[in-house]
């Protein structure tokens, strides 16, 4: 009995030993050192945790990538992959890879800009009762065609817009034949058949859809690529207003647009910014693509009402830091404005994701104009440390104060623009 008393009590010691190894200074500052570090040359210093006296950091001999400034600080001096070596008593004990980038920059943005959508077909939004001499009845229910489908063709002609459906409604009517349908719903494709009815009020053929072929709204630019001349804005999909699904594009356009006023937000309802934008001369770019990360294209103009006119660096999601920042966005005319806020919380993560930081305004001066993160200003750029990290993409909407970013990383490459080059792939 007593044997198994010391048993059992040398195995809680070795339990709670155990449990206590990860609080041991040495143990959390070797568990802090991190695998892989990722930096742009031209940019900042490297700084590594140091494990006291007996145990140093270096670089390979002769290494032309990075240089030793310090005990645990080392300066890029061109792109390439080595390696950090912790040695203790010349026992190598954590090896970290290195990969310094190409230099990269992008113009921040943070102006204000107006979006306009043409769909891929048209967007069927609503069903709708038809009455006809016989009674009522919904033709595209009876077609099995389901809100948020998108209409591509029609008796195998290509639809673009609501104004090529109505005279192939009217003939098919007419000669009492059924319309091929070809639609789409989500990844795939299908065939149905749709009767058109004769309304007996205003005695003309009707299909029972609510269709739609476009949409518009406002945001914000983020960022601009000089060299590429392609763009991102908003870091977050546009969804149709009624079906709440994401808008799949045929074409679109961005426009200059004006900041008239502003409806602060409040706990439970968020605020609003009110702007104008002309879809004629204004036109400043197209739309490519519509994603989870925002609206991507091309402009065909510069980016103006910015003093932030010049490239300024990145930073990437396992640089950002928890703290002070600022937004760069628009809250009256065309003025782009730089304002405080600090980053909550900050997620490293390895693959595209969105929702990758928390950020709170404190700037008392756009408190007091907008209440907190408006609609509208989504995509405002998030500046830290004179690098651009980020977008401002939703609202919490029971604390208008405080919402999600999106990191630029992912935006860059939702954009179609590769700051690795192919390095990290051959690393």
């Amino acid at each position: 009995m007593r044997s198994e008393w010391i048993r059992n009590g040398i195995g809680i010691m070795l339990l709670v030993a155990f449990l206590c190894i990860p609080f041991i200074t040495p143990i959390q500052t070797y568990l802090s050192i991190p695998n892989q570090i990722t930096t742009f040359n031209n940019q900042s210093s490297i700084s590594v945790p140091t494990m006291g006296k007996s145990v140093t950091v270096s670089s390979t001999p002769n290494d032309e990538v990075i240089h030793a400034i310090g005990s645990s600080e080392f300066k890029p001096l061109a792109s390439g992959q080595t390696d950090l070596v912790y040695e203790m008593a010349g026992i190598p004990i954590k090896r970290v890879n290195v990969d310094v980038l190409d230099d990269f920059r992008v113009i921040p943005g943070g102006q204000s800009i107006g979006v306009n959508l043409q769909t891929l077909g048209v967007l069927v939004v609503g069903h709708h009762l038809v009455d006809t001499a016989d009674g009522q009845v919904s033709p595209g229910e009876e077609a099995e065609i389901e809100v948020g489908d998108t209409i591509l063709s029609i008796n195998g002609k290509k639809i673009s817009n609501m104004k090529e459906v109505t005279p192939l409604v009217e003939k098919a009517g007419k000669n009492n034949e059924a319309l091929q349908v070809k639609i789409k719903r989500g990844e795939k494709k299908l065939d149905t058949e749709l009767k058109p009815y004769l309304d007996a009020k205003d005695e003309k053929y009707r299909i029972g859809l609510y269709i739609r072929d476009s949409a518009a709204g406002i945001g914000t630019m983020t960022f601009y690529h000089p060299e590429s001349k392609k763009y991102g804005a908003l870091g977050h999909v546009i969804s149709d207003m009624d079906t709440r699904e994401p808008i799949e594009i045929n074409d679109g356009t961005i426009m200059r647009s004006t900041i008239k006023s502003i409806q602060k937000g409040s706990n439970g309802t968020p605020g609003e910014k009110k702007a104008e934008f002309s879809a004629g001369s204004n036109k400043i770019g197209n739309i490519t693509k519509n994603s989870p990360f925002g609206v991507f294209g091309e402009l065909d103009k510069k980016l103006s009402g910015s003093k932030y006119n010049k490239p300024m660096p990145i930073t990437l999601p396992e640089e950002v830091k928890e703290g002070p920042a600022k937004i760069l966005t628009v809250v009256e005319g065309e003025k782009v404005e730089e304002f405080d806020v600090e980053i909550v919380n900050s997620v490293e993560q390895d693959h595209p994701a969105t929702k990758g930081m928390i950020v709170k305004i404190t700037d008392e001066e756009l408190l007091n104009k907008t209440g907190g993160i408006v609609q509208g200003m989504s995509g405002s750029p998030i500046i830290q440390d004179g690098k651009v990290v980020g977008a401002v993409t939703h609202v919490f909407v029971n604390d208008p104060t405080s919402g999600y970013g999106v990191h630029i990383e992912w935006m860059l490459h939702e954009a179609g623009i590769d700051i690795y080059k192919g390095q990290q792939e051959a690393s």
